[in-house]
């Protein structure tokens, strides 16, 4: 007959069974050294950011805010404390007890997506759609579910990927399912008429889908699909919705609506071209005064050149490059697929985000409204990047690392 098993080896059973799931009730927190490069990296970024905010915004903030002139800086400043306070407590918190959030998080995201086009702030658009992408809330604040929408996919992705690793070669597993996560939400996205944030959630899933080892030739005629679109979309602009078609007309024609849809863009360059090689000084800027619309936006970097130059430009360019190179250099040396997935997802957003608001600011592609890290004023987009940030930290603290 067999042997019962004595209360001591029900506790070994039992917590074997914990460990073998990757994470115990007990490894909450994390101890040893974060990544110092990787931090020292995002506090200099957010620093610059910053002083740059109120610099760009300052005359704007006063014309339009009852002559309150640190109005976006002040706001800017209360949410990166709290983004901060929120990055370094989930730099020591277990990143792989987000695995266990992961699917309410998905939930809570789903359900924010189709709440704010019913119930959100009336943001008309030049052709008098209207623009569904913030949540009011008490105290004149707004929620933008897009910001939330991004880390979950990157979550749900990395969940997914890690779990189904080996099976990411074959068609169902590493094309169908994930192409309908990334489907799901682009759709919900597009909907709120945030082509931008559309485009940038493609990309993301992609990019984790590429990583995640899905068939490279399926991978390759996806992207040929994607080509033939673009080009199908540049030719027919009116193939589009009202206010992204004319963007792209914009583009296309430098002499389109100069007063109307170039105006930003025009006078983003008007800028760049103003700063030269050393810029005009930090406080400057000319283009400021009224000249690049909500300079505290998406063409914030316009005035960045116009002050600091080609010099100044390149090293915040520089900065970001080395904040996701250093990223997969962390994801790298994780030996968990879910915490390396998590990392490259979020510094590949980080670096997507980057290179298409460079690309606009400078009129290489057309205007999709994409906001630079760290410099945009925005507080769910400052809060929940801080916060990608910690988790970025959480996984460096378990990666085995050299000192440097």
């Amino acid at each position: 007959m067999p042997e019962r098993l004595s209360n001591g080896d029900s506790k070994i059973i039992r917590t074997n069974k914990k460990k073998s799931k990757g994470i115990s009730k007990d490894d909450i927190f994390i101890t040893g050294s974060m990544d110092i490069p990787f931090l020292a990296l995002t506090i200099a970024l957010l620093t610059i950011g910053l002083v740059m905010l109120f610099s760009a915004t300052y005359p704007y903030a006063y014309y339009r805010y009852n002559h309150d002139s640190y109005y976006f800086f002040t706001r800017q400043f209360i949410f990166s404390a709290v983004g901060l306070v929120a990055m370094f407590v989930m730099s020591k918190i277990n990143y792989k007890w987000l695995r266990v959030a992961n699917v309410p998080l998905l939930i809570v995201t789903l359900l924010c997506l189709v709440i704010v086009l019913f119930y959100h702030t009336n943001i008309p658009g030049a052709d008098g759609s209207s623009f569904k992408r913030f949540i009011p809330l008490p105290g004149g604040f707004t929620f933008q579910p897009s910001d939330l929408a991004k880390f979950s996919l990157i979550l749900l992705f990395a969940a997914y990927i890690s779990d189904y690793y080996g099976k990411m070669k074959k068609f169902k597993y590493g094309i169908v399912y994930p192409l309908g996560i990334i489907i799901i939400f682009c759709g919900l996205i597009f909907l709120e008429h945030h082509m931008s944030c559309t485009i940038l959630m493609f990309l993301i899933g992609a990019t984790m889908m590429w990583v995640g080892g899905s068939d490279w030739k399926l991978f390759a005629l996806g992207v040929a699909v994607l080509v033939l679109v673009v080009f199908m979309v540049i030719t027919f602009p009116d193939l589009l919705e009202n206010y992204a078609g004319t963007r792209i007309k914009a583009w296309l024609d430098k002499d389109f609506e100069p007063t109307g849809s170039r105006w930003q863009t025009n006078n983003s360059l008007y800028a760049i071209g103003s700063g030269g090689f050393f810029g005009v000084g930090l406080g400057n800027s000319k283009q400021k005064y009224l000249y690049v619309s909500e300079p505290q936006n998406d063409f914030i970097f316009s005035i960045v050149c116009e002050e600091l130059g080609f010099i100044g430009a390149a090293v915040i360019i520089l900065l970001f490059g080395a904040l996701v190179v250093r990223g997969f250099i962390i994801a790298a040396r994780c030996h968990d697929k879910f915490g390396a997935l998590l990392v490259i997802g979020i510094v590949a957003q980080i670096g997507i985000q980057v290179g298409f608001n460079i690309m606009v600011v400078t009129d290489t592609i057309p205007n999709t409204g994409i906001a630079l890290p760290f410099f945009s004023y925005g507080g769910t987009a400052m809060m929940m990047l801080l916060f990608e940030i910690g988790v970025v930290l959480s996984v460096s603290r378990k990666a085995s690392q050299k000192k440097i």
